[in-house]
C-alpha cells in the first residue's frame, strides 16, 4: 500500500491540551475525535495547526462497524464531512460494536457508551467486511480500522486476532490502525501473545500506530488513556518496528493530562524506542496462514441463485445470528440480564463496572452541574442507576434520564439540592415527548412549590 501517507510522530488533540499541543515541538500530525468536531466551527487551535501544515486525522468512535446493523448513513456522512473540512488524508474507526438490539432482534436499541469486542468468528467477519465496504464507498478518503482492547473473551472463537485482521484486509483492502497498547491489554486480559498477532497480521497494511497508557488492577489491565505509557507497551512498539516502519505513530491521552514537559518526554521516549528498534530490525517473513478466498468461500453454490444473491442471503443470515449474540451480551452488561452461555461471569462484572464508571465520568464532564448539585452522592447514585438502566441515546440524554429518575424517586433528600436539580432538568428537558414531560413537570412543580 504505497499510497499510505507518511505521517511521522503525532499526538491526540484534545480541547483540554489544545494550547500544549500547539506549543510542543516535533509534532508532525494530530488526531481528533471526529464526533467532537463541528465542520463549520472547527476549534481555533485545529485551524492554526492546519495553517502550519500539521495533518489532522478524524478518529471516529460511534460507527460500530462490528455491529450487526449496516453503518448508519448519517454517521458516515458526518465522518466524511469532517474529513473534507480538515483536508485529511484518511479517517479511522474501530473494529467494535457500540450498540445492539433494534429491528434485527425486535428489541429496544441498547447503547454501550464504549467500544466492545466482536467475536472472531466467520459470521462476525462476514458482517464486518460488508460494513467496511459500505463505509469505504461513503468516505472521500481511505479508511483505517483499529484493533481494540478487551476485558472479555467471546466463547467459541474461530480465529486469532492476527488471523482475523489478515483476512479482513484481504477481503476489503482496508488499512489498519494498530494500537500496541491494546495488544498489550489483550495479552494481560486474554493471554494473547502480541508477537504472534504481529507475525500473523499484514504489517504492510498499517496506516499508523497508537501508543497509550493504562494500569493493572487485580490482574486486569485497564486501557485508561489516563496514565503514562508503560515499558511493556513500548516493548510491543519495538516488536512492531522490528517488522515494519509504520507510516505514523501517535501518543493518545484522554484524561488526567500531565504537564507539557511530561507529554514531551513521552513523545521523546516513543521516538527513541522507534529509532532503537529500527537500528536492530531484521524484518521477519510473514507466518500468516493462507486465508479463504473471497467472502463466500466454503459454501456450496445453490442452483438458480447468483453469486451475489447467495452472498447477500448468507450475510443477512449472519447479521441475524450476530445481532442476537451481541444484544444478549450488551443486555447483560448494561441491564443486568443473565450472563450469556460461555462467558466468564467475573469478567463480565468487571466489564459492566467499567462501562458504568465511564458513563459516570462522561456525564460528569458534559453535565458538570450534576456532581456539583449532588456532591459526593453523584457517583454512587449514578453507578446504581447505570447498573440496571441502559443508555438509550447518548450521554446528554443519559444525564437527563439520570436526573429524571432521581426526581421521580424524590431525591436528593436535601430539599435545596432537589430544587436545584429540578431547575436544571426543566431547563434542558423541553424537547421531551409530551406525555413523559407532563409527568415530570408535575414532579418539578411539586418540588418548586416546596421551596
Amino acid at each position: 500500500m504505497n499510497d499510505t501517507p507518511q505521517l511521522g510522530i503525532g499526538i491526540g488533540w484534545r480541547p483540554e491540551i489544545a494550547d500544549t499541543v500547539e506549543a510542543l515541538s516535533g509534532v508532525d500530525w494530530v488526531e481528533a475525535v471526529a464526533e467532537n468536531l463541528c465542520p463549520g466551527h472547527l476549534p481555533d487551535s485545529l485551524v492554526r495547526l492546519r495553517e502550519r501544515g500539521v495533518t489532522v486525522v478524524p478518529h471516529g468512535v460511534s460507527l460500530g462497524l462490528g455491529g450487526a446493523d449496516r453503518p448508519d448513513a448519517r454517521r458516515l456522512a458526518d465522518l466524511a464531512e469532517r474529513a473534507e473540512a480538515l483536508g485529511s488524508p484518511l479517517v479511522t474507526e474501530h473494529i467494535a460494536f457500540v450498540r445492539a438490539g433494534g429491528a434485527l432482534t425486535a428489541s429496544p436499541v441498547l447503547e454501550a457508551g464504549h467500544l466492545l469486542p466482536v467475536p472472531r468468528t466467520r459470521d462476525a467477519l462476514r458482517v464486518l467486511c460488508e460494513n467496511i465496504r459500505v463505509a469505504q464507498d461513503s468516505l472521500p478518503v481511505p479508511l483505517a480500522v483499529e484493533n481494540i482492547a478487551a476485558l472479555i473473551c467471546w466463547p467459541d472463537e474461530e480465529m486469532s486476532e492476527g488471523q482475523f485482521l489478515a483476512e479482513l484486509v484481504e477481503r476489503t483492502g482496508v488499512r489498519l490502525l494498530i494500537d500496541v497498547a491494546n495488544l498489550h491489554t489483550n495479552q494481560v486480559n486474554r493471554g494473547e501473545d502480541p508477537a504472534k498477532a504481529l507475525d500473523e497480521l499484514p504489517v504492510e497494511a498499517i496506516a499508523y500506530v497508537h501508543v497509550a497508557g493504562g494500569i493493572e488492577r487485580d490482574g486486569v489491565w485497564h486501557d485508561t488513556h489516563a496514565h503514562p505509557v508503560t515499558a511493556p507497551v513500548l516493548d510491543v512498539l519495538a516488536e512492531l518496528r522490528a517488522r515494519v516502519a509504520p507510516p505514523g505513530v501517535l501518543l493518545e491521552r484522554d484524561d488526567d493530562f500531565p504537564p507539557a514537559a511530561e507529554l514531551a518526554g513521552e513523545l521523546t521516549t516513543i521516538r527513541e524506542t522507534i529509532t532503537a528498534a529500527a537500528a536492530i530490525a531484521s524484518p521477519r517473513p510473514a507466518t500468516r496462514p493462507a486465508t479463504r478466498a473471497g467472502a463466500g468461500a466454503g459454501t456450496q453454490a445453490r442452483e438458480g441463485v447468483t453469486e451475489e444473491e447467495r452472498e447477500a442471503s448468507d450475510t443477512d443470515a449472519a447479521r441475524g445470528r450476530l445481532a442476537l449474540s451481541e444484544a444478549a451480551l450488551l443486555s447483560s452488561l448494561v441491564a443486568g440480564t443473565p450472563v450469556p452461555e460461555g462467558f466468564d461471569p467475573r469478567r463480565l462484572r468487571v466489564q459492566s463496572r467499567a462501562l458504568a464508571a465511564k458513563r459516570a465520568g462522561v456525564v460528569a464532564k458534559i453535565a458538570p452541574e450534576l456532581p456539583e448539585i449532588l456532591g459526593k452522592g453523584f457517583r454512587p447514585a449514578f453507578l446504581a442507576y447505570a447498573a440496571h438502566t441502559p443508555m438509550r441515546a447518548g450521554y446528554r440524554r443519559d444525564a437527563l434520564d439520570f436526573a429524571e429518575k432521581l426526581l421521580v424517586e424524590g431525591r436528593p433528600e436535601d430539599s435545596a439540592a432537589r430544587r436545584r436539580l429540578t431547575l436544571w432538568w426543566r431547563e434542558r428537558a423541553s424537547a421531551r415527548p409530551p406525555r413523559r414531560a407532563t409527568r415530570l413537570l408535575r414532579v418539578a412543580r411539586a418540588a418548586l412549590a416546596g421551596r
